[in-house]
């Protein structure tokens, strides 16, 4: 198999593109002004790069590459098949939008400090965690992501952000020991630590009771970062503290990555003992998605409540992992997708609405339908989306998802999944009559002024723009669900059989 210098130029570009341009921006600290323009451009050039990657992929079938020219298993290896290029592709269109809403929602102090640079280092190492073929590598691409995140996190050192990183970057460390003891122990019984040929090793080690044991220990760790029940308190502490851009990359594409490493290793690598380890993964869905939409109830801050709402819906996605059937990673591809594209959305909504109301606690907002009724209609929208209100977005992964359980005889997760859907439904829309249809508050003292009237267009635009493109592009998933899920039942066909990646990664060493 012969892989052209053009083909490993294209693999490479979604990482050489953002970390180039956080270095760049690095040399220039001083001139924020230049920071802002390499940071666009950045953007720009970061969603094209992802734009090639995918078109080839799709057109010509999985690129792979080695760095160094290292054979394999021995030397690090990119590999893209088409889950890991809509991956990238959806990093660089989430990525391109937080960036331009970034523009006017980061103050001057946070930008001087940084901000720049540690954001597109971020999306460096979310592009690397979905690229990468090695294990150690992706470990690696985790501890890029927490040190940008981390610092991000903490930007701007208010008490709550410190308390909130404090306990972010805490657990997330407790979760990296983890994750490097299993690497650890899984390279002293097979030798290897390239997932391609550890798909071939691991099903005949003589011991494969360590292997389970060790599988869960991933399952810990990767849970972690995806925010699973029990371990999920993390993400509802800390997402709400920084402001909405930093909240909404980290809501759109963190805690995916999470998922992504448990869907590789669990459909590659661990999968001798299916029966224990991914009941046990339909298990914790279950209890993630009524965890999260319990927690949702109580909330009265809005970026809080959307926080658990990621978690809620994170269970969805790792309920299809665990029915691992080719209906049941098509519908969590497809929620994938949408949850990706809403959850940055919404986050990048609670900062306009905290700019038009005030505030983010809801009992302090109300009236703004009759202030703002196209702004009320998008975030109506959005939410009904996230909600699975047919024919938008969130329906129908949640449909194919419930149908693969009821299929599989998973009448316990079909059930947990519906009720969830319906709670969340509740949730919503009492969080858009709380902010949109019941009267402004009369109490002056939680009067405060519209911000967002205030701002000249071309920052009111740049908070805009962003939420009308994730916006159109869920209302085109919805209303044209066909493509996507022809897109997501390619992806499942590659991941339930997994010599597809496996034949394409070690054909490099023929």
């Amino acid at each position: 198999m012969n892989f052209s210098e053009n083909h490993n130029l294209i693999i490479v570009l979604p990482l050489l593109v953002p970390m180039l341009t956080g270095i760049i921006c690095l040399l220039f600290w001083w001139r924020q002004k230049f920071q802002k323009g390499i940071h666009l451009v950045g953007g720009v050039l970061t969603l094209i790069a992802s734009l090639i990657l995918f078109y080839n992929v799709w057109e010509n079938g999985m690129i792979v590459s080695t760095i160094g020219s290292w054979p394999v298993p021995f030397g690090i290896v990119y590999a893209a098949d088409l889950l890991s290029a809509t991956l990238v592709l959806l990093t660089g269109i989430v990525g391109f939008c937080v960036g331009i809403y970034a523009l006017v929602d980061i103050d001057n102090e946070r930008k001087k400090f940084g901000f720049f640079i540690l954001y597109h280092f971020l999306i460096f190492g979310v592009n690397g965690a979905f690229l990468t073929g090695d294990i150690f590598n992706l470990y690696v691409w985790f501890e890029v992501m927490l040190i940008s995140s981390f610092v991000l996190l903490a930007l701007g050192s208010e008490k709550a952000q410190l308390e909130g990183a404090i306990k972010y970057v805490t657990i997330n460390l407790v979760s990296s020991v983890l994750f490097l003891t299993a690497v650890g122990m899984l390279y002293g019984m097979a030798g290897s630590l390239n997932m391609a040929d550890l798909a071939l090793i691991v099903p005949l080690l003589e011991h494969q009771g360590l292997v389970t044991l060790i599988g869960i220990l991933f399952i810990i760790s990767f849970g972690i970062k995806a925010a699973l029940f029990p371990l999920f308190f993390w993400l509802p502490a800390s997402y709400h503290t920084p402001p909405s851009s930093v909240s909404a990359i980290f809501a759109g594409l963190l805690t995916k990555v999470g998922v992504y490493a448990l869907l590789r290793t669990f459909s590659m690598i661990f999968i001798f003992d299916q029966d224990y380890t991914h009941e046990i993964l339909i298990v914790l869905a279950g209890a993630t998605m009524l965890a999260g939409i319990m927690g949702a109830f109580t909330q009265p801050d809005l970026r809080r409540l959307f926080a658990f709402l990621v978690v809620s819906h994170i269970g969805y996605l790792v309920m299809g992992i665990g029915l691992m059937t080719s209906l049941a990673l098509t519908g969590a591809f497809f929620y994938l997708i949408h949850d990706i594209l809403i959850k940055t959305n919404m986050f990048m909504l609670s900062g306009m609405v905290r700019r038009m109301g005030g505030s983010n606690l809801m009992s302090q907002v109300g009236g703004l339908y009759k202030a703002r009724p196209y702004f009320a209609l998008l975030f109506g929208v959005i939410i009904l989306s996230l909600a699975g209100i047919p024919p938008l977005s969130g329906f129908w992964g949640k449909l194919i998802l419930i149908k693969a359980a009821l299929d599989e005889g998973a009448f316990g997760i079909a059930a947990v999944a519906l009720i969830t859907g319906f709670l969340t439904l509740y949730v919503v829309m009492k969080v858009w009559i709380d902010l949109f249809w019941k009267s402004q508050p009369v109490d002056e003292l939680f009067k405060a002024p519209d911000e967002y009237t205030l701002l000249p267009m071309a920052s009111k635009m740049a908070l805009v723009t962003p939420v009308i493109i994730l916006t159109l592009l869920s209302l085109g998933i919805g209303f044209g669900a066909e493509h996507v899920l022809a897109l997501s039942e390619r992806i499942a066909s590659q991941i339930i059989d997994p010599m597809y990646y496996i034949e394409h990664v070690n054909g490099l060493s023929k």
